[in-house]
């Protein structure tokens, strides 16, 4: 079955504490809301200490238009994309020698905080020596699910495919969609919580000659994934695309929403694969925020501690979106693992719909 070899994450230059970026919301938004400082309780209690971002606070204090936004992401988008790139395929935690581009044979590019044709993965490949021939297949519009979208669609690739390599990019600037003028209490929560970040994740086929290249005794590999779309939900999260740019889209019904849907639906999933929770050694969650991860613990009825990296995540780089989960898996694959554990990776995102990933930790055969 496909397996994950190397996983890499990249932070954005600029790193802000929350103090900082709730004094900013306070001197932004307080003519706006009369019990402003009510809300920016928000900010103290969302379990995040500090974010990245791909630009410095003083950008934000003047407007821009989606032209000039969106050009910045292009650029920005490209040059974090390439360094992670490198970072994975190079990362000595993980790799052996090193693997080189040209061995790559598809890249799943995941982005929704940008707009660009051609895509960020052509822009990356005139950057790197990719062959002319590796695949191109962009992922748009998947939010907060599409570190684990990327994934499955890799590990459908690689059993299509068993002998060839893809690389998982995911990158979200979320911060170049800032939104001065709207003075939304969905624009003042995804202030507090949403944040930049990139992440690259090498899936290879049983039969790619890369596996070889597998440092760690035991690595993750890929049993089986489901896709779930909640029928008729467009209005929980997303974008409003506007004259200006994206305004996020953030239901305050998310936790009620996953607390009621989602134990049903990880429970089919385990059940097809005759796998119960109790077997599941790593929960690998994307933490949307603090009442997301709180909202999982009761729909799964799962151990507070089996979020604690998803919440470590949380508390040093807020909610990137796509990446965030990779940044988990990160984690779980620097730890050391027993022969045939089990892991889940879940991720939600608009549509709404989540992604369910299910790993077993396993050697070269």
């Amino acid at each position: 079955m496909p397996s994950i070899v190397s996983i890499s994450t990249y932070n954005p230059p600029h790193t802000l504490d929350q103090n900082t970026t709730t004094e900013f919301a306070r001197e932004l938004f307080s003519d706006s809301f009369d019990d402003i400082e009510r809300l920016l309780k928000v900010f103290a209690n969302g379990q995040i200490d500090e974010r990245q971002f791909a630009v410095p606070l003083n950008w934000f204090q003047t407007n821009h238009s989606l032209q000039e936004k969106n050009d910045l992401y292009i650029e920005l988008a490209t040059t974090f994309c390439t360094s992670v790139i490198k970072q994975c395929l190079t990362n000595s935690v993980f790799v052996k020698d090193g693997v080189d581009v040209e061995d790559i044979n598809a890249i799943i590019l995941v982005s929704s905080s940008g707009m660009s044709t051609p895509s960020l993965d052509a822009r990356i490949m005139n950057r790197l020596s990719f062959s002319a021939h590796t695949k191109r297949i962009p992922l748009w519009g998947l939010g907060c699910a599409g570190g684990a979208a990327g994934v499955s669609r890799a590990y459908e690739y690689c059993r299509a495919f068993p002998r060839e390599s893809v690389l998982v990019v995911c990158v979200e600037l979320c911060s170049l969609t800032f939104q001065r003028n709207d003075r939304s209490k969905s624009n003042l929560v995804g202030t507090s919580l949403f944040a930049d970040g990139v992440a690259c994740a090498l899936v290879v086929g049983e039969e790619s000659h890369l596996v070889k290249q597998s440092k760690k005794a035991l690595r993750p590999h890929i049993v089986a994934t489901q896709s779930t779309l909640m029928p008729d939900s467009e209005d929980v999260m997303g974008w409003d695309v506007k004259d200006s740019g994206l305004h996020v889209v953030f239901s305050r019904d998310i936790p009620a929403i996953i607390k009621e849907w989602l134990g049903p639906n990880v429970e089919t999933f385990l059940t097809d694969n005759k796998i119960e929770m109790n077997q599941l050694s790593s929960f690998i969650a994307h933490p949307g925020g603090k009442k997301v991860l709180e909202a999982y613990i009761e729909a799964l009825e799962l151990d507070e501690e089996m979020t604690n990296v998803s919440k470590e995540i949380l508390k040093l780089h807020g909610n990137m979106s796509s990446p965030t989960v990779l940044y988990v898996l990160e984690q779980f694959m620097i730890q050391e693992h027993v022969q045939g554990e089990y892991g889940l990776m879940a991720a939600l995102g608009p549509g709404f719909c989540s992604e369910l990933v299910l790993l077993q930790w396993k050697g070269m055969h």
